[in-house]
């Protein structure tokens, strides 16, 4: 037990020091603070530099969590306390060590397609999606035959319930996966399998919306209607509103302006306008308005929010069309 405390007590001083920011007041009138710099996590499908900051003030919340996941490892080194640590990095932004715990997690634990699904989906967040497809290609062999498994949220929603699980998150982020590579078919196959564990209107919609995407790429048009069909006004959504609004702009039920009334400004807001900004300008692409298409993918990537998914499909889109 003593060597978990000292490793980890290592481990979190080598990741203060390389990220949390070192208070330094220039002026002690207006207690300017000195952030250190970024660390580079990966590059963008666009070629640009992808990179982090850890805020000791306005993340103060998450580093202190992150805190208590490795005191809790280091009393119990069991899975579940293990990818904690891994999740808790990647919520300050650091996949790169968040990728690093989780490969410990799946060597100490090489039967843990929770650990495999995790590092799948910070793959994804660095633009690796072959690394990403095979991580979640093999955690979908290892969890076959297993009972759903609750996923609790690190990011609770406003009713504090968590709504997925293991297996939907893997079905799911293989998908997305192959969705960035372009590779419709087999996202539409992931999907599928996905639908089958997507067992409340949240998890429905989220799924629905990229499966729709996916068969709409293909031309399948008719069989994209179909799928949402069932979707409607009068759902309860606890979280995935971008989603559901989508699909209901899909529909017709909703007009496309609507997607763009989120203010950006504020940063609880921020990802639901990703998100809605994505499938707004993959719509208008989709009626051929090429124009409108990359001025909305354009500004959902002035957020900066490059770990988002309708983030990486924006730059996906925008990359397609520049190499055209």
């Amino acid at each position: 037990m003593r060597f978990y405390v000292i490793f980890f007590a290592i481990f979190f001083f080598c990741f203060c020091s390389c990220s949390a920011p070192e208070k330094k007041k220039v002026n002690n009138k207006s207690g300017f603070i000195v952030e250190p710099e970024a660390v580079f996590q990966g590059v963008s499908l666009l070629g640009d530099s992808l990179m982090t900051t850890v805020d000791s003030v306005s993340q103060k919340d998450q580093i202190e969590k992150l805190e208590k996941a490795f005191a809790s490892y280091a009393e119990d080194p069991s899975l579940d306390n293990l990818i904690w640590i891994g999740r808790r990095e990647a919520y300050l932004g650091r996949h790169d060590l968040a990728i690093r715990t989780f490969t410990k997690a799946f060597n100490e634990f090489p039967q843990s397609y929770e650990a495999l699904r995790h590092r799948g989906h910070r793959f994804i967040s660095i633009r690796k999606f072959d690394q990403a497809i095979v991580d979640l290609k093999k955690a979908a062999e290892l969890m076959e035959g297993e009972p759903l498994q609750i996923e609790q949220d690190g990011m609770p929603n406003r009713l504090n319930i968590p709504l997925s699980n293991v297996q939907f998150n893997v079905w799911y982020h293989l998908g997305l996966a192959h969705y960035l590579k372009r590779d419709w078919e087999n996202a539409i196959a992931a999907y599928e399998k996905c639908m089958e564990v997507s067992g409340n209107a949240d998890l429905l919609v989220a799924t629905l919306d990229w499966y729709y995407m996916a068969l709409m790429k293909l031309g399948r048009t008719e069989e994209a209607k179909a799928i949402i069909n069932p979707v409607n006004k009068n759902m309860e959504i606890i979280e995935n509103d971008a989603y559901f609004k989508r699909i209901l702009m899909y529909k017709g039920e909703l007009q496309p302006e609507v997607l763009l009334s989120t203010n950006v400004e504020d940063g609880d807001q921020r990802l639901q306008y990703v998100t809605q900004g994505y499938g707004l300008g993959n719509y208008y692409l989709m009626q051929g308005d090429t124009n409108r298409a990359i001025s909305i993918f354009q500004n959902v990537l002035d957020t900066g929010y490059w770990s988002a998914f309708g983030y990486i499909a924006a730059e996906m889109e925008l990359s397609k069309v520049y190499d055209e």
